[in-house]
């Protein structure tokens, strides 16, 4: 009898089916070679792996900016101010105040002429220079000079105080930089220091007077449309000959310092307003 024979195993070669970055493969198909009298064994399909592709986004990278550096300049200047240029007043001008009278944006010079009895006005004309002044009578020996708007226009008016006739007086603006004839409320005697201020918080600014000759400064309330009370008076020390207004004890109310010259000391009066 014949010895049996094998028959021969065919093995269909695997298939791996290549990565594809983005593609889906479902399986490979494989047909088993036609093998008469073969034992034939079925080809193994392995599937592949499948890795989707790896997107790396752009990596944008802001241009770095430096700031420029700014060296502050060393040079000094070895003349700071040119030599004065001078515009004529009255006689022994005493006291100025510097404020834009007439509305252009520019400050104008307001002087006190004590000899002459007048306040002077110099308009700004551009560039620092000024016109000639324009006088208004005050009384005798105009020897402070302030400007605050007293009348609520906002326009600044004028306050003296004239220190020979014993009072103050106040010159109104009426506009283009020009003013009214003074109205006088009486004071001490003679009153050499003027300062406005609202010292009773209604928004009005109020008359303070350094009364010299009678060692008191006087109060004078703004009563309204550019009108003042007679004033009320505090004791200071001997001839107080210059005053001023700040808040020295930050309540936000404006108290009263005074030079007393022959008490050789200042006096602070708090306001209790």
């Amino acid at each position: 009898m014949p010895k049996p024979t094998t028959a021969p195993t065919v093995t269909v070669a695997t298939v791996t089916a290549a990565a594809v970055a983005g593609a889906t493969v479902s399986a490979a198909t494989v047909t088993g070679a036609a093998v008469t009298g073969a034992t034939v064994t079925a080809a193994t399909v392995t599937r592949a792996a499948v890795t989707a592709a790896a997107v790396t986004t752009p990596r944008v990278t802001a241009p770095r900016v430096t700031a420029p550096t700014v060296t502050a300049s060393t040079t000094q200047c070895s003349i700071i101010f040119t030599g004065q240029t001078t515009y004529s007043t009255g006689f022994n001008p005493k006291s100025l105040n510097i404020v834009d009278v007439n509305g252009d944006g520019k400050p104008d010079i307001i002087v006190a002429n004590s000899a002459s009895n007048n306040v002077g006005v110099l308009l700004n004309t551009g560039n620092g220079t000024f016109s000639a002044q324009t006088t208004y009578s005050t009384g005798m020996s105009p020897a402070s000079v302030v400007a605050a708007d007293v009348n609520g226009d906002r326009k600044p008016d004028i306050i003296v105080a004239n220190s020979a006739s014993n009072n103050v007086g106040v010159l109104l603006n009426t506009g283009n930089g020009m003013f009214a004839v003074q109205t006088t409320y009486s004071t001490g005697m003679s009153p050499d220091s003027v300062v406005a201020a609202d010292v009773n918080g209604d928004s009005k600014p109020d008359i303070i007077v350094a009364n010299s000759a009678s060692n008191n400064v006087g109060v004078l309330l703004n009563t309204g449309n550019g009108m003042f009370a007679a004033q009320t008076t505090y004791s200071t020390g001997m001839s107080p000959d210059s005053v001023v207004a700040a808040d020295v004890n930050g309540d936000g109310k404006p108290d009263i310092i005074v030079a007393n010259s022959a008490s050789n000391n200042v006096g602070v009066l708090l306001n209790y307003c």
